[in-house]
């Protein structure tokens, strides 16, 4: 494991990132710094932190998006930061994968001690993103890059979202229930038609016969399996 942990700190308040960055590296950490949502989840992709600290209010992308859109790909603890002490948004945060929550103002000391316990409790081997090539569909994670033929794929946050998460359990069956809940939220795990509509489009998108599947199999009364390895 790192023995000098790298945490990324995503807050468009320079004093708030300049108190964390000095408070931080005191402590021994590496720090990234980011001042909006964009550049946040870029370094988030390229730089691989052991832990991140997200702020809810910024300038380009709310937090809870940040989250979601961090959640498709990684499992990196995440402390997020709000002015908003209402029970209603720490649950918020909390339900959408957040790991703990700290109310500003805070002190750096509670800080500290929160970081030390979500460090702890990480996998001592780090995340790797799967990429597949067959030599047709590219699906690279990292880059969040999709490409069929050698041709960029577009497709929406809910299409990349369900299969990232496919391409992650590679060769495992995802159920509706898992994919309902991880890509729409914990409200949503009886929302089958969704996932249904979602699928269709991705499969027409990537020319995958449900009948004769090359990518993305229906598992019936079950769920979803990505049929390549990682």
């Amino acid at each position: 494991m790192n023995s000098s942990p790298r945490v990324l700190v995503i807050d468009d308040e320079a004093q708030i990132r300049r108190f964390l960055d000095i408070g931080l590296r005191a402590e021994g950490y590496e720090v990234l710094l980011a001042a909006t949502a964009t550049e946040g989840l870029a370094l988030a992709a390229t730089r691989t932190p052991d832990l991140v600290i997200l702020d809810i209010g910024l300038p380009d992308m709310e937090g809870h998006a940040v989250l979601a859109e961090l959640r498709q790909w990684s499992q990196v603890p995440v402390l997020m930061l709000s002015v908003r002490d209402a029970e209603s948004e720490k649950v918020r945060a909390l339900d959408h994968g957040a790991n703990d929550y700290v109310t500003k103002p805070f002190g750096i000391q509670e800080l500290m001690a929160r970081l030390r316990v979500l460090l702890r409790n990480r996998p001592d081997e780090p995340e790797l993103l799967p990429r597949y090539d067959d030599g047709h569909l590219v699906v690279d994670l990292a880059r969040r890059e999709v490409t069929l033929e050698g041709a960029p794929l577009a497709l929406t946050r809910k299409e990349y979202a369900v299969l990232a998460m496919l391409l992650r359990h590679a060769g495992r069956v995802v159920t509706q229930q898992q994919l309902l809940r991880e890509v729409w939220g914990p409200t949503h795990t009886s929302d089958s038609q969704y996932l249904r509509i979602v699928l269709g489009k991705l499969r027409q998108k990537l020319g995958d016969d449900p009948a004769a599947p090359r990518w993305l199999k229906t598992e019936p009364g079950v769920g979803y399996r990505f049929l390549g390895g990682s």
